[in-house]
């Protein structure tokens, strides 16, 4: 049950990053021998079925069912009480003189066992049950950390179609810038020389276009890894990049992050040691062994009952050492748990710090340095068409608007893949707000 929360959660967390995803958008144009702008696949994934691929199939989470199931096992063994043992011992048999041969025989049939003082049974599957309820804490961590592995790919995937789709602008600008300067150098208004700067420009943003499509397909093939298939059945992903405010402070975060799955981890180690240290104080007390049979004189022919016990000396300093170690391992978790958070907090800062920033990018990206260089581009492509501008020039303010486009895209995906970690580290999703991409 609670690692079907733990599960909810994350699900919860991952629909607060892909609700950032405008599945209305199209999806990346896929290049065909003829064009590198053909028409968008409609074969295309989104966040919510590789998640979902993810939990049904990774081979790192399907483990954990077998080493629950192999716990359950060792529990049952270890709650049976000390076994029965029967035995039958004959002597005076074979000998010389009068106990030659089987006359004088005397025969024993017995019945022995242990008597386990201290609640040895008790404390065993206390150690088993401590070890089943870290687990359940490794699984919830380990399945946060695969989906958190899983959304940073599927983001860095999107951030690589925004690219493509940079790039197939950049193509049609350079597209459209060359066959300007062809119709002015036709004119005698442009020199030769820059119609061969536009043809080198379009063939480098060709390049560039081509680079990223092999890239993209890299990426597929590492996304459909994370639920066992090689070969992808999918040709894009649903969605654009998008970015959000929220009004978390760090303090919050990360009281919250004290109580997820990976420090949650700590405590039941904590607890399993304490159980390993009951174990070892009753392994201390001993343990009394008993012998009942019944035994026959053959010379006689009459039976007898026979009655034992043994009992180990000196059985709690020889255990001695086993209750130190426990205890050592015990106390050395306190340390482990504060080197644990220290690490943490730094994590969670950094990953908040950076969100903030490159929020804060996008947001001034989008509003402010965009319209201005569209709006720069405009006036300097009709400035260089009336023959007021020199080509640089034109170059220049396209350089700036696609260089300035691609920052945008690279701030964004920042701020998407520190948002998904924050959210990792807390179990927690995040009120946002969404900022316009």
């Amino acid at each position: 049950m609670q690692l079907q929360k733990t599960i909810a959660a994350v699900c919860l967390i991952m629909a607060c990053l892909s609700s950032g995803i405008s599945v209305a958008e199209p999806t990346v144009q896929v290049e065909t021998e003829n064009s590198l702008t053909s028409a968008a696949s409609t074969n295309s994934l989104d966040l919510e079925d590789a998640i979902s691929h993810t939990l049904k199939n990774n081979p790192q989470l399907f483990q954990y069912r077998f080493r629950k199931k192999s716990l359950l096992a060792h529990r049952e063994a270890e709650s049976y009480a000390p076994p029965l043992h029967i035995g039958l011992e004959t002597e005076n048999v074979a000998g010389s003189g009068a106990f030659n041969g089987f006359d004088s025989a005397e025969t024993t049939l017995s019945l022995s066992s242990v008597i386990e003082l201290g609640g040895k049974a008790r404390s065993r599957v206390a150690v088993i049950d401590a070890k089943t309820d870290r687990l359940s804490f490794e699984q919830q961590a380990a399945t946060l950390d695969v989906l958190g592995e899983l959304t940073t790919l599927y983001i860095s995937c999107l951030s690589t179609q925004e690219s493509i789709r940079l790039a197939e602008e950049t193509v049609g600008l350079s597209e459209r810038m060359l066959s300007t300067v062809k119709r002015r150098a036709a004119k005698g208004a442009a020199p030769d020389a820059e119609v061969m700067r536009a043809k080198a420009a379009l063939s480098r943003s060709k390049i560039r276009l081509r680079a990223l499509y092999s890239s993209y397909d890299r990426q597929k093939v590492m996304l459909s890894s994370f639920w066992g298939e090689s070969d992808p059945k999918f040709d894009a992903l649903k969605g654009r990049l998008s970015v959000f405010e929220s009004e978390a402070d760090f303090p919050s975060l990360f009281k919250r992050a004290q109580n997820s799955p990976a420090i949650a981890i700590l405590a039941s180690e904590a607890r399993l040691r304490d159980a390993e240290v009951k174990l070892a104080k009753a392994q201390s007390r001993v343990n009394i062994g008993w012998q009942l049979g019944v035994r026959r004189y053959e010379d006689t022919n009459d039976t007898a009952l026979t009655a034992g016990i043994t009992i180990p000396l000196f059985n709690g300093k020889r255990n001695r050492g086993s209750v130190v170690s426990a205890l050592a391992e015990r106390d050395a978790l306190e340390y482990q748990k504060k080197d644990a958070l220290s690490k943490l907090h730094t994590r969670l800062y950094s990953a908040f710090s950076q969100w903030e920033e490159n929020t804060r990018v996008v947001n001034q990206m989008s509003s402010q340095v965009l319209p201005a260089l569209e709006k720069a581009l405009i006036l300097t492509q009709q400035a260089y068409e009336a023959g007021r501008y020199r080509y640089q020039d034109w170059i220049v303010a396209q350089e700036e608007l696609l260089a300035a486009k691609q920052q945008r895209i690279e701030a964004a995906t920042s701020a998407q893949l520190s948002q998904a970690l924050i959210e990792q580290l807390v179990a927690e999703p995040l009120k946002t707000n969404k900022i316009i991409y």
